[in-house]
């Protein structure tokens, strides 16, 4: 099968190409995320917009990525990894520079929500690149994979600090397609992935995949003939409920909701909170009821760049985190804990602490929610067959951006009348995730891919990549045509000798 020649080829060259080609998608999509913080305020004093239309500006965005991520993830399914980046990539290239000549208001919230539709289809990039990964890489390479996410909102609050003061916002639209750019350059030399070539009966295409593999890392093909596992009714969503999955499904869904719900609400009440001081500066303060301007605005300062810079470098150490635990403790209680983890500091949070410790606790808050993210990225694709990895993670990510969407009346909205109410809220969510976690039936660790739905070839797979790096044992057991054959004779001549 494709598991036994992708553990026997190893991780080599082609992998780390791989790794800096999905970084590079990681990298732009994070771009055109947190640009949405840099651009919002401009807009709100350069076109004197009222408040509800620059969180509508936000908001579409969130929109379009949540309507389209089952979409793409069907795509995928049905026609293949690398159409579905290709088409989702190129599309968010198309409107993201069409957003920089956006003459009126009416334009960039049609244009950024069409970017958003975009996006959604870059988490595809995950199920192609996990499907190339050998078993013993694919948990630390994902992970890693994330680096590239904190690198590229870095990058784009730097490249904001020189762009925005002298060339404006419609210039720093232009120089954040960049990235995407150059994966869209760079996206014709990704081959299809062979596991995806295999189901839907494509043998030679996907021998020629994994030889180019072989060639690159300098490692010999295993021999033998590739076991085909057809299957034509691929990317279904009634295939994600099957007795199997169905459980798995709805509490990953439940989780990718709460991950996305949290992070987005921890990125909020952090700038509530540091403005007020702490939260008993909140929830005591009376403030005194005055004629506010919806119309009054204040440009980015330095200052705000920079703390925009410090929030962004907190998720540094989850990854760190994460990428400890996840091969020891397993991809359910790596989620569980992250989630406990936040839980805790948001209750912790209840207590009137000074300014450091209050720092100190969104942080840790902050990279445990990152690293819950970055676990369910590795889960996801793990525990789905081939014939619905895609739409799984698509549908998954879908779910993310429902929270996404809802957290603002939370962090925002219900922070104005009670901030306990607000923390709790966060805290419960997440204490339901991390019991979610515990109850997902299947665990991922030292399983590989499975290749179809309509058998269970990860149950088969259960321990391997510790037998070394030769060839596994379950590729001599399913050596066919001219392998067999020469057992065949052989045992044969064996049995005629024993009876002469």
């Amino acid at each position: 099968m494709v598991e036994d020649a992708v553990e026997a080829i190893g991780f080599g060259k082609f992998q780390w190409k791989l790794s800096v080609l999905t970084g590079l998608a990681w990298m732009a999509d994070a771009m055109e995320m947190m640009i949405l913080s840099i651009l919002a305020p401009q807009l709100h004093c350069e076109w004197w917009l009222p408040s509800w239309q620059v969180a509508l500006l936000t908001s579409v965005v969130f929109v379009g990525m949540m309507s389209s991520s089952t979409l793409w993830g069907n795509i995928s399914d049905q026609y293949g990894r690398k159409t579905g980046l290709k088409i989702s990539v190129l599309w968010t290239l198309y409107y993201g520079i069409l957003s920089a000549f956006a003459p009126v208001y009416s334009w960039i919230l049609v244009l950024r929500g069409l970017v958003g539709f975009g996006i959604g289809g870059v988490p595809q990039s995950v199920t192609l690149y996990a499907e190339f990964l050998p078993m013993k890489a694919r948990a630390k390479c994902i992970l890693l994979i994330e680096v590239f996410w904190a690198f590229g909102t870095v990058f784009e609050v730097v490249l904001a600090v020189f762009v925005m003061p002298s060339l404006g916002w419609r210039w720093l639209l232009l120089l954040s397609a960049v990235p995407l750019l150059i994966f869209a350059v760079l996206c014709f030399w990704l081959p299809e992935s062979a596991r995806y070539d295999v189901l839907s009966g494509n043998q030679e295409k996907a021998i020629a995949t994994l030889k180019r593999i072989a060639t690159e890392n300098g490692a010999p093909m295993p021999l033998g003939k590739l076991i085909i596992s057809r299957q034509e009714d691929r990317g279904k969503m009634r295939d994600l409920f099957t007795p199997h999955f169905r459980w798995t499904t709805l509490l990953l869904w439940f989780i990718w909701f709460s991950n996305a719900f949290s992070y987005y609400g921890l990125v909020l009440l952090t700038t509530e909170l540091f403005q007020a001081g702490d939260v008993c500066s909140i929830s005591s303060q009376k403030k005194a009821v005055e004629a506010k301007c919806s119309l009054a605005c204040e440009y980015l300062s330095e200052e705000d760049y920079m703390d925009l810079l410090w929030t962004t470098l907190s998720e540094f150490p989850g990854v760190l985190v994460t990428l400890w635990i996840i091969d020891r403790l397993g991809r359910k209680k790596t989620m569980a804990l992250c989630f406990a983890v936040f839980s805790l500091c948001s209750l912790l949070l209840f207590i009137c602490v000074g300014r450091t410790m209050l720092t100190l606790l969104l942080f840790i808050a902050r990279a445990f929610i990152s690293g819950g993210f970055q676990a369910a990225y590795v889960y996801t694709p793990e525990v789905y067959p081939t014939a619905t990895r895609a739409l799984g993670l698509g549908s998954c990510s879908g779910m993310a951006r429902v929270g996404a969407l809802i957290t603002p009346f939370i962090a925002q909205v219900m922070l104005e009348s009670s901030v306990y109410l607000s923390l709790a809220v966060y805290s419960g969510c997440c204490l339901l995730a991390a019991l979610a976690s515990c109850f997902l039936p299947i665990e991922t660790k030292g399983r590989g891919l499975q290749e179809s739905s309509h058998r269970e070839w990860g149950q088969e797979m259960v321990g391997r990549g510790t037998h070394g790096t030769g060839v596994t044992r379950s590729l001599v057991t399913i050596m066919k045509a001219g392998t067999l054959e020469k057992e065949g004779r052989r045992c044969w001549i064996s049995s005629k000798a024993g009876e002469a």
